[in-house]
């Protein structure tokens, strides 16, 4: 992302008033890292944390996680499904379009940023998503994926038997 998109994401997410967590890779700003404001930095103490890693799938799965913001790959998108935790989708190359719109149209758990981002929409979905409407029906969509991820994974489940089965064909051809 440019720096302008950083700030704007940064802006929206303190305007919020939410707490976050928030991992900035060092290869994720073009020109490479950016120095965030003192007033920033003010605005965002005791509820904002940014980090450069973190266990993605442990963070979404820790009770306290309301939403994701994701570029929508694969998988972010499947970790974010196993969860049980609802998405705010900002996708930009690959296959992040079409996680996005399986998010936000098919699935029901997702909401998605312009790619002309502004803060004033990252605030209103992040509020949107943590305490709106949409966002209470979307948490408990995802509820429901994340059961139906849970079966399919389970001993008995269709995805555990097609793997189960896909070893065996291998192993024994």
């Amino acid at each position: 992302m440019t720096p302008e998109q950083l700030f704007e994401f940064a802006w929206g997410l303190a305007n919020s008033k939410k707490p976050f967590l928030w991992v900035i890779r060092p290869n994720l700003v073009k020109g490479g890292f950016v120095n965030f404001s003192s007033e920033f930095v003010n605005e965002i103490r005791g509820r904002g944390l940014i980090v450069g890693w973190c266990s993605q799938e442990q963070v979404l799965n820790h009770h306290s996680i309301g939403g994701f913001l994701t570029h929508s790959g694969w998988n972010s998108t499947i970790e974010s499904v196993c969860a049980g935790v609802p998405m705010v989708c900002w996708p930009f190359f690959a296959e992040q379009q079409t996680n996005c719109r399986y998010a936000c149209t098919d699935w029901g758990i997702g909401m998605e940023i312009d790619t002309d981002v502004k803060r004033e929409e990252v605030e209103r979905l992040v509020i949107e998503l943590m305490e709106g409407e949409k966002g209470k029906e979307m948490k408990q969509r995802a509820m429901e994926w994340k059961k139906k991820a849970e079966e399919a994974t389970s001993p008995n489940g269709s995805s555990y038997i097609n793997l189960d089965q896909l070893v065996k064909n291998v192993l024994l051809k």
